[in-house]
């Protein structure tokens, strides 16, 4: 997967990354590194273009065999995401451990926002802190326009969700869209 979305994004433009889940399965295999280097190199697409998330839950269980390799791709210049923020053990140290780029609110958070008090209440935190350590922000699982507005105003970075598109084919990707 990690070799197919590097060689798909070589072809887009050169303002747009990519991102890649990766699992714990994955941070225990010792050549994680050498696998993300061989994908790029083959590709020929620029660290920079790449996005690598963890799961909070992934980096809990096992912050001592990702923390290495998250170090080694975050020299190379990839991005490094902290994905699922708030819905595993959530520990402000993961934050203080490792300098994320960003963070991703769950769509738990994000579809329940205009529904429960608590779940603004935990996104209005979560963006102060991401501010205050001058962190990106993407809130998942937007779906409607309130979402859409309610996030933008209160500073989220960057948004994805249905609302915009569902998954499909890279081909059918509109790179000139603006949201």
């Amino acid at each position: 997967v990690l070799r197919t979305a590097c060689a798909e994004a070589a072809g887009w433009p050169a303002d747009i990354k990519v991102a890649v889940n990766l699992s714990l399965v994955q941070f225990r295999k010792s050549d994680l590194p050498d696998v993300v280097m061989r994908a790029l190199v083959e590709s020929g697409l620029r660290p920079e273009r790449l996005e690598l998330e963890i799961t909070e839950t992934a980096l809990i269980e096992s912050a001592a065999e990702c923390l290495p390799a998250l170090r080694q791709f975050k020299n190379l210049g990839i991005t490094i995401v902290l994905d699922d923020f708030g819905t595993g053990y959530s520990s402000l140290s993961q934050l203080a451990m490792f300098p994320f780029d960003k963070i991703k609110i769950d769509k738990s958070f994000t579809q329940n926002l205009t529904k429960r008090s608590e779940c603004a209440a935990i996104i209005s935190a979560t963006l102060t802190l991401a501010q205050s350590l001058n962190i990106a922000t993407t809130a998942e699982g937007v779906e409607t326009v309130d979402q859409y507005r309610i996030l933008r105003l209160a500073g989220v970075t960057s948004l994805q969700g249905y609302l915009f598109k569902r998954p499909g084919p890279a081909s059918e990707i509109n790179f000139g869209q603006v949201y």
